[in-house]
């Protein structure tokens, strides 16, 4: 086999060697030219199966790559760039696409293109250069003058043509979207350049968003301060459907040069249009405007070469924690110090190491109604403390978890370099723990209402785990580490369920973090309610007004039950799961309430997929019974309990009051089912900022009050008017009408004074802020209210001449 292979080689250098002597002529290349450099070289036709017109077209990039190396024009200025253009005006039009080159998207930079992208990467001297999609070389062929070059490719006779023409780069074969963990010995590049695969990945197949996760990869392997020059997709920019994505990309880093080019790619065979940027990696700025244009001559009079940055300190690990006391002073002889740890080269996915403990963690002193929080049966050996010292009710934590057996999977750097606190890593551990686990019994999804009926020819129902942590403990990055564990155990499916499509931000964030890409999280509004979802694998987000939203006979609830398929395994994490709450229904002010329609299709998506690792996530778990009505998969109700069916759940909770809902959390907790941590304020010190009133303040409410007094009575006269009320007995002829006035008034009159005092507080707030910032001190505010829905509203109701002349008072006047 050796020797065919050398058979090869030889066939193409032969060829190659043609074509290079063609190309170093001032004659264009034809396709009868480029045919019989191939037939002379492989010593036959293709006809005879000696080689394709594919084949002929990668010869012929081979060929260029190495006439590139002997600089067949100078390429200092912009100017130099017409020089390229004419070269690629002198070759064939590639019109044949092999099956390989659709598989690992192998459509070569065209050399005109790299010569511009060449220059806008102003290569300094002591660059290390990274392609980490190169081809065959046609981008890295142009560059000169620098220190050393890394060239990555997946494909193997493309990688071994690089090892050809450049004999002095490291070359290698990883996936690009991986290179910044499998070059991780390897120095890191200051220089970037790139044009990935656009929508094929390895190992996934077809992939929308194979690009961005290329490009990604290659932001976190750039030094800080180097500069990453992109061709990508023409999808890729600030658009409507891609906004979040591309700007959760390019978040950190600022974006030098945008530009649209459309037709660069004929003489490729191909009309798409794509976009190229120029990024260095420093604090970000505002995206310039984006420069278009439909071919390379006209786009060299429109370009500017940026300066380069100055290039910063490697990445240094995690800082060490400081030694400053614990806010529990109790505490100070009893912790340890952090243990010393040493970022590892590579980022292998890794088995959690800990261990279990017999005999529960001693408790630690008690702090008011509060103990410090430890894991109470596991010791990790590398995690560390939370940021913020974290405690638990005395109640909760006198009681003791079980035993875990789960094992969860996570890369090493995620617990070598703390980006997830023992704490967090714990909730990881039960989760994974309560997962292993099902309900007694089997089930179906009752066919009315969303009960599950028992069935000996049912499914198994997976057992699921409530995390019920406070503000700050870092919920969403342990939803993310949930997920991130299911993920690398190969369930590539996974739905994360939040209140509002703002959060699909945070969700990244947290996601990101723990070194997975922004990809990979996908908003489910992307895609037309009737349309199956083609996304592959990925995180599906899913906000809960979206998850009720029904069209006629489609509905979102269905077409995600669609995607994920009847054998589901992966994590439904619903964060925010109290939105859930309302599923029982209840008595409201005006008589029985339904359930609501985002709570009942929360348990639907949970009955439809029984084998589902369900994650509720919400502070507010154990504040009312309602808020467990949700909660199917903690076998709080069914055979083996105390109660049959959840009505007679949450009828006996709610007789036994908050004190029943707090055994019901202690019972969850014994069970391994349930955690509520929450920050500590030890050591927090309260001051009462008091304003006191002017008397122009007090003339300007008293004024108001007054006018508000003759409000109420018009009301009252307005009500007698409309026959709401009978003035001559002052009986209530309407009650309903007369209620919703009154409500309407005592409403307005609420919100008009708390905005009254609110501004009559400010200038006392400005100068307090003032002063601490003038001490060198930090300053929070938090904004109760933004109005921001208010102003959709009158926005709303104004004309087009009205918004032409925009002028909106938000201020108290509004209610008078």
């Amino acid at each position: 086999m050796s020797d065919l292979f050398d058979t090869a080689t030889a066939a193409e250098r032969r060829a190659a060697t043609l074509l290079l002597n063609r190309l170093r002529s001032s004659d264009p290349i034809t396709r009868a030219n480029l045919n019989a450099a191939m037939v002379e070289g492989y010593g036959g036709t293709d006809a005879d199966g000696f080689w394709t017109q594919r084949d002929s077209f990668e010869i012929l990039e081979h060929a260029l790559a190495h006439h590139l190396q002997f600089g067949p024009y100078p390429l200092r200025s912009l100017d130099d760039v017409g020089a390229a253009c004419d070269l690629l005006d002198r070759l064939p039009t590639q019109t044949v696409r092999s099956e390989d080159q659709i598989e690992w998207q192998q459509f070569s930079t065209p050399v005109d293109l790299a010569a511009i992208a060449v220059l806008l990467a102003n290569i300094q001297s002591d660059d290390i250069i990274l392609e980490p999609s190169a081809g065959n070389g046609l981008l890295v062929a142009h560059c000169r003058d620098f220190a050393a070059l890394q060239l990555n490719e997946y494909a193997p006779a493309r990688r071994a043509r690089l090892a050809d023409v450049f004999p002095d780069a490291v070359v290698t074969g990883h996936d690009g979207a991986t290179i910044n963990s499998t070059l991780a010995a390897a120095p890191r590049p200051s220089l970037i350049l790139m044009n990935p695969p656009f929508s094929r990945s390895v190992g996934l197949g077809a992939d929308a968003h194979a690009a961005v996760r290329h490009l990604q990869a290659a932001l976190r392997r750039l030094q800080t301060g180097g500069r990453l020059v992109a061709i990508m997709p023409d999808w890729f920019g600030p658009n409507a459907r891609m906004r979040d994505l591309f700007e959760t990309t390019l978040r950190d880093v600022s974006v030098q040069t945008s530009v649209r080019l459309e037709k660069c790619y004929l003489k490729h065979g191909t009309s798409i249009a794509v976009r190229l940027f120029v990024i260095d990696k420093v604090p970000g700025k505002t995206i310039p405007a984006t420069i278009q244009r439909s071919s390379i001559r006209d786009l060299i009079g429109a370009l500017t070469i940026h300066d380069r940055a100055v290039l910063g300190a490697p990445l240094a690990p995690a800082p060490k924690r400081s030694s400053s006391p614990s806010l529990f002073r109790a505490m100070k002889s009893n912790r340890a110090q952090p243990r010393p740890y040493h970022a590892p080269v590579r980022n292998n996915v890794l088995p959690v190491q800990y261990t279990p403990l017999d005999t529960p963690a001693p408790l630690l002193d008690q702090v008011g109604v509060y103990l410090p929080y430890r894991p109470s049966r596991i010791t990790f050996e590398a995690a560390g403390e939370h940021p913020t010292a974290l405690v638990e009710s005395v109640a909760m934590g006198s009681i003791a978890g079980p035993i875990p057996a789960y094992v969860p999977n996570l890369p090493e750097r995620t617990v070598s370099e703390r980006l997830l606190s023992a704490s967090q890593l714990e909730t990881v551990v039960y989760a994974g723990h309560a997962w292993d686990q099902f309900l007694p019994g089997k089930f179906r999804p009752a066919k009315e209402g969303v009960g599950l009926e028992e069935a000996p020819d049912g499914r198994a129902y997976r057992m699921g785990y409530f995390l019920g942590d406070g503000t700050g403990a870092g919920k969403g990055r342990q939803v993310a580490a949930c997920i991130l564990d299911s993920w690398l155990a190969g369930r590539r499916r996974n739905i994360w369920i939040s209140k509002n499509e703002a959060l699909l931000e945070d969700a990244r964030r947290d996601w990101t973090a723990l070194g997975g890409l922004a990809a990979d999280i996908q908003p489910l509004a992307n895609w037309k309610i009737d349309q199956a979802i083609p996304l592959e694998q990925g995180v599906l987000f899913v906000t809960y007004p979206t998850l009720r939203s029904a069209r006629g006979d489609h509905s979102r609830l269905q077409q995600i039950i669609g995607w994920a398929g009847e054998d589901f395994e992966g994590v439904i994490g619903f964060d925010e799961a109290h939105e859930m709450g309302g599923v029982a229904g209840g008595e409201g002010a005006l008589g029985k309430k339904e359930g609501s329609q985002q709570g009942i299709s929360g348990v639907l998506l949970q009955n439809h997929l029984p084998g589902a690792r369900v994650l509720y996530a919400s502070a507010t778990g154990a504040s009312d019974v309602n808020n467990l009505a949700y909660a199917v998969r903690l076998g709080l109700w069914g055979p083996e309990t105390a109660f049959s069916n959840r009505e007679q759940f949450i009828a006996g909770i709610r007789k036994g009051g908050i004190a029943a809902m707090e055994l019901v959390a202690r019972d969850m907790k014994a069970l391994g089912l349930y955690t509520a941590r929450a920050l500590s304020f030890a050591g927090v010190e309260y001051e009462i900022l008091r304003h006191e009133l002017t008397r122009e303040q007090i003339a300007v409410y008293d004024a108001y009050a007054d006018a508000w007094g003759i409000i109420h009575r018009n009301m009252e006269r307005a009500l007698e008017l409309t026959a709401v009320v009978d003035g001559l007995e002052n009986a209530t002829l309407n009650s309903g009408a007369k209620a919703s006035a009154r409500s309407r008034f005592e409403s307005t009159k609420q919100r008009f004074f708390g905005q009254l005092l609110l501004s009559m507080k400010l200038p006392t707030v400005i100068a307090a802020a003032k002063a601490h910032l003038a001490a060198g001190q930090s300053v929070v505010l938090q904004l109760v209210t933004t109005a921001e829905s208010i102003l959709d509203r009158r926005l709303g109701d104004l004309s087009p001449d009205e918004r032409a002349n925009l002028e909106i008072d938000l201020s108290p006047r509004e209610y008078v």
